[in-house]
């Protein structure tokens, strides 16, 4: 069972972070969900972590605020920037020491270069290799839903627009009733061509802890974030990118223009998966983290970008 944990921020937000493994692990890989949801997005990965490397490595997952577990904030702080601020805080409470390797999702993936944008020297002394899952670096640039550019146009300013209504609404939570009704939408808007009925229903619970603040407020952070020059100083660290091919919210040019930033980045496409990779394709997910760690705990040279 996971060791659970409180990580209590200068601005008193209470973060709830689960930790597996032993302190003395020979590294820690960080796993920060996307948004929406909190660390049980990552059950598949702890679980085949675990089986692959033992005590070896060291794995923290926490629910950022806003979501899950922790608790609500204020509006203000609803911005990728402070979730960069609030990695630096978990790593120094929970790992202070030790090479870690970062694993985000989506905006946990922004999360991560957000940290590495304004905290470099610290990113520098602690990050060993990045995972990098349906993310990207250059906000809402690509996003069009799958769908003609008229219509993305219009769903994005309904987005906007309901963004705004709902991070007034504090730390209320969205209805389940309302988000049962939803579900087609959110198979449809979240996932490729195959769908777990349990992964919908995990995410679809994961919705529900979301504070409505969180839902509405972090929308405008996420969607003007632009960090690709960021990413370009970090190079020489071992990386993989991954993406499905049906993926609405972040599609496959996201992840490319990620691995041209990196260009010894192991770029991974799956046919047929949507944005949440880590649930549709755990074992392709679960080879490129296991891959990283690898080259981590060895020194192995970084691998060749794979296109």
């Amino acid at each position: 069972m996971p060791e659970r944990l409180e990580v209590r921020l200068p601005d008193d937000v209470r973060l709830h972070v689960e930790v597996t493994g032993p302190v003395d692990a020979a590294v820690t890989a960080v796993l920060l969900h996307g948004w929406t949801l909190d660390g049980r997005a990552w059950h598949r990965q702890l679980a085949g972590l675990r089986d692959r490397f033992g005590d070896s490595v060291r794995v923290v997952t926490y629910d950022a605020r806003g979501h899950g577990r922790s608790s609500c904030m204020a509006l203000r702080t609803a911005t990728l920037a402070q979730l960069g601020d609030d990695l630096v805080a978990v790593l120094d409470e929970v790992s202070p020491t030790g090479p870690v390797v970062l694993v985000g999702h989506s905006m946990g993936g922004m999360t991560v270069m957000e940290y590495a944008h304004r905290h470099p020297e610290h990113f520098a002394a602690r990050t060993a290799g990045l995972v990098f899952v349906s993310t990207t670096a250059e906000g809402h640039t690509h996003t069009a839903y799958g769908l003609s550019p008229r219509i993305a146009r219009l769903i994005r300013l309904a987005e906007t627009t309901g963004a705004g209504v709902l991070a007034r609404c504090g730390a209320w939570r969205p209805p389940r009733a309302l988000l049962r009704a939803l579900q087609p939408s959110i198979r449809w808007m979240l996932f490729g061509d195959r769908c777990d009925p349990s992964d919908i229903r995990l995410v679809t619970s994961a919705v529900a802890r979301a504070s409505l603040r969180s839902i509405g407020g972090f929308r405008a952070s996420i969607g003007a974030q632009h960090r690709l020059e960021t990413l370009a100083a970090l190079a020489h660290l071992p990386a993989a990118a991954l993406v499905g091919d049906r993926d609405r919210l972040t599609p496959p040019p996201c992840a490319e223009s990620i691995a041209a930033a990196l260009p010894v980045t192991e770029l991974t496409v799956c046919p047929g998966a949507g944005h949440m990779l880590m649930m549709e394709r755990p074992d392709e997910v679960n080879a490129a983290l296991a891959g990283v760690l690898h080259r981590v705990l060895t020194g192995a040279p970084e691998a060749t970008s794979a296109r």
